[in-house]
């Protein structure tokens, strides 16, 4: 074994410690533990807050990310919506167009038509129904023809929905009727259409042709004329005022028109 400088027998624990006591060695172990983990938890104090603001920012990103995809989807949900209105818009327009055609359609043929039928009609009020009693049979003939033709053209016309106006005896209406003069008499109401100088038409709801009348005036006033009807004969007087000063001045005026 060895011999220490003073004749003591050194064991290994003195050999490896020779100058330190050996109840001192366990602290001398220990410092430097204890040290270590004190930076430690220096290093992990001074990193964590770090990385706490990094998930901050990294979830406020987020949050914006989401804030636009939002954004985003709802204007996308309210493009197509606008959309869908449009289309539904279109799609009814575009129905109510094709059936406006489908039954406006011969509009212009029919009215062209109608001066045709005028003409059947004035044929046939020539013969006095008086003379035809005792009219020859070829002209009795004649006329038969002609108002089986006028009766066929009328009813052609009404299977495309063409109704022929006949208002003697009703209320003045501008919206369908065109006064051509007045007629004085107390008897009637005021505003009554008393005579009808040529017959009027109507496709569907439209107006073909007006119908040409005459309006009578100075009769008593309806008792239920609503506040519009009570302005008819006003505008029938002013109207057929005018058409009589248009008609004197241009005496063919009226015949043309009518045909």
């Amino acid at each position: 074994m060895p011999v220490s400088h003073d004749g003591m027998i050194m064991d290994d624990s003195d050999k490896k410690h020779p100058d330190t006591p050996a109840e001192d060695q366990p602290d001398a172990q220990a410092a430097p533990k204890e040290e270590s983990g004190a930076a430690e938890a220096e290093a992990m104090s001074d990193e964590t807050p770090w990385a706490g603001g990094a998930e901050a920012a990294e979830e406020a990103a987020a949050e914006d990310a989401l804030a636009a995809l939002q954004a985003e989807n709802d204007k996308l949900k309210d493009q197509h919506l606008r959309a869908l209105a449009e289309m539904e818009n279109l799609r009814q327009r575009t129905a109510r167009e094709v059936r406006e055609a489908r039954a406006y359609a011969i509009a212009n043929f029919a009215r062209d038509v109608l001066a045709v039928g005028d003409n059947l009609r004035r044929a046939i009020e020539a013969v006095p129904r008086a003379e035809r009693a005792a009219a020859d049979p070829a002209l009795a003939a004649l006329l038969e023809g002609v108002e089986m033709t006028e009766r066929e053209l009328q009813n052609m016309l009404e299977k495309h929905q063409v109704r022929r106006i006949d208002p003697k005896g009703e209320r003045f209406d501008p919206h369908f009727h065109q006064a051509m003069f007045e007629v004085a008499n107390e008897e009637v109401a005021s505003g009554t259409v008393v005579e009808v100088v040529q017959a009027g038409y109507v496709i569907g709801e439209r107006v073909l042709r007006p119908a040409m009348v005459g309006v009578s005036k100075g009769g008593p006033k309806p008792a239920a004329a609503t506040a519009s009807e009570a302005e008819a004969p006003a505008e029938a007087a002013e109207t057929a005022e005018g058409s009589v000063n248009a008609n004197d001045n241009k005496p063919g005026a009226a015949t043309d028109k009518g045909a």
